[in-house]
């Protein structure tokens, strides 16, 4: 499994970095940057080409001013776009037709001034009001079959979407991610301090694929966020980190052994945040990764 860097826990660990920038904390680590607040919120980020270098997929990059234009050349001769910052971050992917016309899948831009401090990016909505029962709003991967997961994963939003959201937005704010469905991807546990997926449990992520690649053949600009997740155990900023590394191996196994489009995916860990099991001891079922749609957030749909 690709590791960016590092392949353990003790190892990423080791090698940090910590410094002290403005009003926050930057930890920078072998293919993490983390940032935590005064308020002790903290963050993580990747660089977004990190993955496809990963895969092993056919890249070139060119610096453009601050920029950086990273270009990916699909077999069917369209090409993926993606710009990044000075610090990696994702500020467009697009598709670039065989014509030469530009598809937008992922704008991360503000429209309304300059780049944000990351507490300005958390948005804060009431509670969806959820008229479904609660296991089809949070399914579960081992008790679904194809049909159930597509249907999660394709359907509106729970509420109707204010505006038009950034990627980071998104991300940072639960309140959002809300008003999508999800699919819990059960069947997949990691070990305690790992982020790898055995051959044998990567099959498991067949039925999800499956689903996940209808979505996109019907719908090619759909945008799916594989978020990471760890039990309570250990310090914070290593159970983050090690939450973002499994989601990254879960997206990779998607693309590399089942065809999903790399574009259309996009990672996320959240550490101990969202317990599953509410306990604060060692739990399996915490260690895992979720999968939802959040293109209606990007593109505002169904905005009052």
């Amino acid at each position: 499994m690709a590791t960016r860097g590092a392949d353990r826990l003790d190892d990423v660990r080791s090698r940090r970095q910590e410094t002290r920038e403005g009003d926050v904390t930057i930890i920078r680590e072998p293919g993490r940057t983390l940032i935590r607040g005064d308020d002790d919120r903290v963050i993580i980020r990747r660089d977004e080409n990190q993955r496809f270098r990963d895969l092993g997929l056919d890249t070139r990059s060119e610096r453009r001013g601050e920029e950086t234009v990273t270009v990916y050349d699909r077999r069917d001769g369209t090409q993926i776009v993606t710009v990044t910052d000075a610090d990696g971050r994702l500020l467009r992917r697009s598709r670039r037709e065989r014509d030469g016309a530009e598809v937008i899948i992922i704008d991360n831009m503000r429209r309304d001034g300059p780049r944000p401090r990351f507490a300005e990016e958390i948005v804060e909505l009431p509670p969806p009001p959820l008229r479904i029962p609660r296991e089809r709003y949070i399914v579960d991967a081992g008790h679904a079959d194809e049909r159930l997961i597509y249907e999660t994963i394709t359907a509106p939003p729970v509420a109707p979407v204010p505006r038009r959201y950034t990627l980071d937005e998104v991300r940072y704010s639960p309140d959002l991610r809300a008003h999508m469905r999800s699919v819990d991807v059960d069947t997949i546990n990691f070990d305690s301090g790992s982020w790898t997926v055995g051959a044998d449990q990567a099959q498991r992520l067949r039925v999800l694929a499956q689903a996940v690649m209808q979505a996109v053949e019907r719908t090619p600009n759909e945008v799916f966020l594989v978020e990471g997740h760890t039990d309570a155990v250990g310090a914070d900023i290593d159970n983050l980190s090690l939450s973002d590394r499994r989601a990254q191996s879960v997206a990779e196994i998607l693309t590399r052994d089942f065809g999903v489009p790399a574009e259309n995916l996009t990672t996320q860990g959240y550490g101990e945040q969202y317990l599953k099991v509410q306990t604060q001891g060692d739990s399996r079922e915490n260690r895992r990764v979720t999968l939802r749609r959040i293109t209606p957030l990007l593109t505002g749909q169904n905005a009052q």
